[in-house]
């Protein structure tokens, strides 16, 4: 077991930092306060969804060292809510002496889709066959080399779809990597998989590992639709979910919950289940969000139990939950959905209704 520092556990009363105040943000604070802490916010926007339900916030951009300085003078431990958050914001709290968790490795890692991949594969969690792509040249010859179709993507930032396009036709190459902007990318060869699964997983500070159920996620327009949870499957895919889930949180010393997305392969050969990681997450992340209706402790709570040194919680689910994500106007169903019976409804709090924008989710009780 490794050693802890000196002021861990934190106690009650303790003051938690949060990069980043948005949904993710504002459901760690609330789970945060639920525990007795206080929470303080920075973000660049005044007045973010995370800031209402928190002590304070510090409004300005995630790289402003003053800004940095002084969250990790308010703050006994630092986490973030989004992996977007530059890595060398998190290396420059840690410098500073502040704990911070996740470390800035997980971060480094998690924003470089190549970077991502080979980390992966090197830990025993297989990806789809993939290649670096930095010009045209190498475009055309990844798709020689992977055949088609297959998936052009950003190495950095992109989610919900965006970043990506995919490639059909050798001749759509080119407008493929105009339509990325030409940025360093990654190509990813297709997965012929029966479903998309993900497994929401925690890390302790004392290296204890714990894994939730997995979940079905069904996706529209290249953003998360539905997880449903647990899944139907059998136990040798829950424990192989659980072997990767472990593989990838111990090979990055991680703390704190990751969200980690799989394609269900089906069986190999040998009749054992194949799954392929498409990609990891690492923050709470939305295929977790069944866990507040379908758990006693939370991905939330677990992801706070876990930076602040507690003992991680229990992962068992007590109900099966359909997660449904509100996007856009979607939300204005609030009035008919508070009236379902078995459906529990969580808002953001955002003020603008944007299409596309997640807004809220309901979780029901099946």
């Amino acid at each position: 077991m490794p050693d802890l520092p000196e002021k861990l556990p934190l106690a009650p009363g303790s003051t938690l930092g949060i990069l980043g105040g948005g949904q993710l943000g504002r459901m760690l604070s609330q789970a945060a306060s639920r525990l007795g802490f206080d929470v303080v916010i920075l973000d660049p926007q005044p007045d973010c969804p995370a800031a209402r339900v928190s002590r304070a916030q510090i409004t300005a951009p995630y790289d402003d060292p003053d800004a940095l300085q002084a969250l990790g003078r308010l703050c006994d431990v630092v986490t973030f809510e989004f992996e977007n958050v530059p890595a060398a914001s998190v290396e420059t709290l840690a410098e500073a002496g502040a704990l911070v968790a996740p470390g800035p490795t997980a971060l480094a890692v998690a924003q470089d889709r190549v970077d991502e991949k080979t980390y992966l594969n090197a830990v025993g969690a297989p990806t789809v066959a993939f290649a670096a792509v930095a010009t045209l040249d190498d475009l055309t010859a990844a798709i020689t080399t992977l055949g088609l179709p297959a998936l052009l993507k950003t190495r950095r930032e992109g989610y919900d779809g965006k970043g990506q396009v995919w490639i059909r036709n050798a001749a759509d190459a080119e407008a493929a990597f105009d339509a990325i902007g030409r940025r360093p990318a990654v190509l990813e060869a297709a997965a012929v998989f029966r479903r998309e699964l993900s497994v929401i997983a925690a890390r302790g500070r004392d290296g204890a590992v714990a894994v939730y159920p997995l979940g079905e996620n069904v996706h529209r327009n290249g953003v998360l639709k539905t997880t449903t949870a647990p899944a139907a499957v059998d136990p040798a895919t829950q424990g192989r979910a659980e072997q990767i889930a472990a593989a990838v949180l111990d090979g990055l010393d991680y703390i704190g919950v990751m969200g980690i997305e799989l394609f269900d392969m089906g069986a190999d050969s040998e009749g054992k289940p194949e799954l392929l990681v498409n990609e990891v997450a690492p923050r709470v992340h939305n295929t977790g969000h069944w866990t507040q209706d379908g758990c006693v402790c939370d991905q939330f709570e677990q992801h706070v139990r876990a930076v602040v040194g507690w003992p991680l919680g229990p992962t068992e689910a007590h109900a099966r939950i359909e997660m449904t994500n509100l996007l856009g106007d979607e939300v204005e169903q609030w009035r008919t959905l508070a009236a379902e019976p078995n459906a529990r409804l969580h808002l953001y709090g955002k003020h603008d209704a944007r299409p596309g924008r997640k807004m809220a989710h309901v979780n029901r009780i099946l």
